[in-house]
């Protein structure tokens, strides 16, 4: 017989998600990668000619671009910038979107008291990144650290799972085409202020296997393709959601990273028309959070 005096224990899914929340509306700042890439984070795509890094929108429209398209570096300039760096972009190369805003002056608005008669137009460039262009140099790879602390009881929750996972590069993804899960070399992986280099490698690691997980021959959750896909955002969140669930589950962290928080919150503002939407996501990441656990059983 159940006690009715007994509050009921709150599921801890649920209660991870309420922290994630928490953590985003407190403005938890800008996320960066737990391991070294060849030149600078993703998250901070800059321009070759002018040094100036981009903002905005572009961020996250060249962060995509540089997924999508599997670029290592994110340096990125046009056609003429690169040419007058004395690089030639490759024939058949295919640009990415950038957008930037000129001023003007117009007439005044005689019934807006503050209107200073400026106006900003919208007007679209089209940028290549590093790796599609010859005769530029890119940066040096960065040194080894060396292996990181190994996790017994996570590692041989990943090996149950049956999922293809190769080292090397500097990149993380997950690759549809041939079902396997792609990670930086361990030597690379440094931390970040609130992650050690061992909590950076399993969230990076249990990440990408909750992508593994929407294989059609799994949980067949629809993979986004392009920038603006929302299909691609919510994957996104989906994937980090489950990340925080597993952190926490597995012991590999002992409690909510901003990390995470950092991260989401840059999938959000793409979903803000849907408020709903990190819940909805929560919901798909204890699915596959189950559907990992699972393969446990039969391993």
């Amino acid at each position: 017989m159940s006690n009715p005096s007994r509050a009921p224990r709150q599921d801890i899914h649920s209660e991870i998600t309420n922290k994630l929340i928490a953590a985003i509306e407190a403005d938890p700042g800008k996320p960066s990668m737990p391991w070294r890439r060849s030149s600078a984070p993703l998250f901070s795509p800059n321009n070759a000619f002018t040094g100036k890094a981009y903002n905005g929108i572009n961020i996250v429209s060249l962060w995509i671009a540089a997924e999508v398209q599997g670029f290592s570096t994110p340096v990125w300039a046009t056609y003429r910038q690169w040419s007058q760096l004395g690089a030639q972009v490759r024939k058949g190369e295919k640009s990415s979107l950038v957008v930037f805003y000129k001023e003007y002056e117009a007439e005044p608005k005689p019934d807006v008291a503050d209107d200073d008669g400026k106006r900003r137009v919208a007007r679209a460039s089209y940028v290549f990144n590093a790796s599609q262009v010859d005769g530029y140099e890119l940066p040096d790879a960065p040194a080894p650290l060396g292996p990181i602390e190994r996790l017994d009881a996570v590692d041989r929750f990943i090996t149950a799972t049956g999922a293809r996972i190769e080292h090397g590069g500097d990149r993380a993804f997950y690759r549809p085409s041939t079902d396997h899960s792609q990670m930086p070399d361990e030597n690379l992986f440094s931390g970040t202020d609130t992650m050690t280099r061992t909590e950076g490698y399993y969230a990076t690691i249990v990440h990408e296997l909750t992508h593994w997980t929407a294989a059609p021959k799994r949980l067949g959750r629809q993979l986004g393709k392009r920038f603006g896909d929302a299909a691609y955002a919510a994957e996104e969140l989906i994937a980090e959601i489950a990340s925080a669930f597993l952190c926490s589950e597995l012991g590999i962290t002992q409690d909510i990273r901003t990390d995470h928080a950092q991260y989401l919150a840059q999938w959000l503002k793409l979903m803000k028309d849907d408020n709903r939407a990190i819940f909805t996501a929560a919901a798909k990441a204890s699915e596959a959070v189950a559907y990992l656990k699972r393969s446990q059983l039969t391993a």
